[in-house]
């Protein structure tokens, strides 16, 4: 055991000085000696991740996780592992366990802000290729709906001529316009990115402005992102920074009904994951 670790502090070294081969071979011999420890195979992930063979880091973190299923690094390098073969479902799942993880061992901590840009990233390609899929059924039934009223409406003209008797139906051209309109009324979940001025702001911290990740509420009422007011109470005081009244960590409990607004939100709005 005494060994493996100094190995893993080898590891460590090399990975800092770049020589990813040597931190790989370093980890690789610690892992053979004490194969039992997650942060050996985690470790030698991080070098896998950091030469982009991501079947290795997959394959590195699924032992991990096997060790102790609590890894916030395993599960964030598995969910960036499965978003590279786009298995965007279980990738996210990972991500969001990652993040739940995260946010109990160091809420403010730089990882946390990281996982959180992965998995916005992973939700918004998932959305962007289910849009673009809804879009080619959208063009495809609008166009077999133009080709049916066009078949229609040559055949009401030409029992017209046959019959001689006067119909009125519905204009053609108003009967194309209303076609169009309810397309583009089906379109409006999959406006563009830029619309993301749109998103509204009770979902949005009024700090950061971004769109809320893990909503926290104060007595006063007035509700931050978790991250945000912390480094608020840390670094500048402990007062709510709006109605500067005085505020204290134990004093911020989850907005709950924010965070499913915000859930549900997202869920039709996949757009808004765009980040800038």
């Amino acid at each position: 055991a005494r060994q493996a670790e100094q190995l893993k502090l080898d590891g460590n070294v090399y990975y800092k000085k770049d020589r990813i081969g040597a931190a790989i071979d370093a980890y690789t011999e610690a892992i053979a000696l004490c194969p039992n420890v997650p942060i050996y195979w985690t470790n030698r992930a991080l070098c896998h991740r950091k030469r982009n063979d991501w079947s290795k880091v997959e394959d590195d973190c699924r032992r991990a996780l096997e060790l102790d299923r609590h890894s916030v690094k395993a599960h964030y390098m598995l969910g960036q592992a499965l978003l590279q073969r786009k298995d965007y479902a279980d990738g996210v799942k990972e991500l969001e366990k990652a993040m739940d993880l995260g946010r109990g061992a160091d809420p403010v901590g730089y990882m946390v802000e990281d996982i959180w840009q992965q998995l916005a990233r992973s939700k918004y390609l998932a959305w962007d290729e289910e849009s673009a899929k809804r879009s080619i059924k959208r063009k495809q039934l609008k166009e077999a709906c133009e080709t049916a009223l066009n078949v229609k409406y040559a055949l009401d003209l030409s029992s017209t001529e046959v019959s001689g008797e006067e119909k009125n139906p519905y204009p053609f051209g108003e009967l194309i316009e209303d076609l169009h309109r309810l397309f583009e009324k089906a379109a409006e979940d999959d406006a563009p990115s830029e619309a993301r001025a749109l998103v509204p702001e009770y979902l949005c911290c009024q700090i950061s402005l971004d769109i809320f990740r893990d909503p926290v509420i104060t007595p006063s009422g007035i509700t931050y992102e978790r991250a945000v007011i912390l480094n608020h109470l840390k670094k500048v005081g402990k007062f709510d920074p709006l109605t500067r009244e005085p505020l204290h960590a134990s004093q911020l409990v989850p907005n709950l009904a924010i965070k499913e607004a915000v859930r549900s939100y997202l869920e039709k709005h996949g757009w808004a994951y765009k980040m800038d």
